[in-house]
């Protein structure tokens, strides 16, 4: 990428992240529209606003080489915004690219398996996080002052399509959650960060890891050997003894 090349995707990318902002868009949809123009300039050697439809046909086939529709799709949107708000060009002028329709219905565990999973998973936070919560980015983001012990129920704040919803809180589920929250006592995270130990948890300053999360449930499920594939954790109808196996505190 010669320096005149480089400082003009430099500009467009720094339009690429306004507009990105200003739309109001969730961080998440951000930095993935944002990913999408950098491998875009990547393939192009920096080049984004003289590309042909048989140079996006060519770079679009062989994207799917290396990853899903899902990411393929994220990558066309982010050129689609960048076309529209960065260089003002209409989006007829872009080969279309058309992922396959596809409907998936989730496994279903039985209640059985359920109970399997929570005593298999060694670490408390872990256990209780997978015995409470159904969704890994909404569960990390829950604080202690969305629980309504009152009313039974869930303040889930900045959900999918950036809205707040309110959900049922089962007591049983309640109870496991006051009798960890007792173990670390932070004021803010309902789940917090697990680097300072329990000891120090009271004082992290962000929630539990995303990454220890997920590569934990795809521990255990291979342990059990199940062969359910795991995208989500349902609220536990049941009451599992979470605390009765020895596990590693916190």
């Amino acid at each position: 990428m010669t320096p005149s090349i480089e400082s003009k995707y430099n500009h467009y990318y720094s339009l690429h992240c306004k507009h990105l902002k200003l739309q109001g868009l969730r961080p998440k949809m951000i930095e993935a529209y944002s990913r999408g123009i950098r491998r875009i300039a990547d393939y192009f050697n920096g080049h984004l606003d003289d590309l042909s439809q048989d140079q996006l046909l060519d770079y679009f086939h062989d994207l799917l080489d290396r990853l899903s529709w899902s990411a393929v799709k994220l990558d066309l949107y982010g050129l689609k915004f960048f076309y529209t708000h960065v260089l003002h060009r209409s989006w007829v002028e872009i080969p279309m690219i058309k992922p396959p329709r596809s409907t998936r219905i989730p496994d279903i565990i039985s209640v059985d398996e359920a109970q399997q999973l929570f005593l298999t998973t060694r670490r408390l936070s872990y256990r209780v996080f997978f015995f409470t919560i159904y969704s890994l980015g909404e569960g990390l983001r829950l604080q202690v002052g969305d629980i309504d012990a009152t009313r039974l129920r869930v303040h889930i704040r900045n959900a999918k399509g950036n809205k707040d919803r309110l959900v049922p809180l089962p007591l049983k589920t309640l109870k496991v959650l006051r009798r960890f929250w007792s173990l670390h006592r932070h004021s803010v995270f309902l789940f917090p960060n697990r680097k300072r130990g329990l000891e120090s948890a009271h004082l992290a300053e962000s929630p539990s890891d995303r990454g220890g999360i997920q590569v934990a449930i795809k521990g255990v499920v291979q342990e059990m050997g199940l062969k359910k594939t795991f995208h989500a954790i349902l609220y536990a109808i049941v009451m599992p003894p979470i605390y009765s196996k020895p596990v590693l505190i916190y």
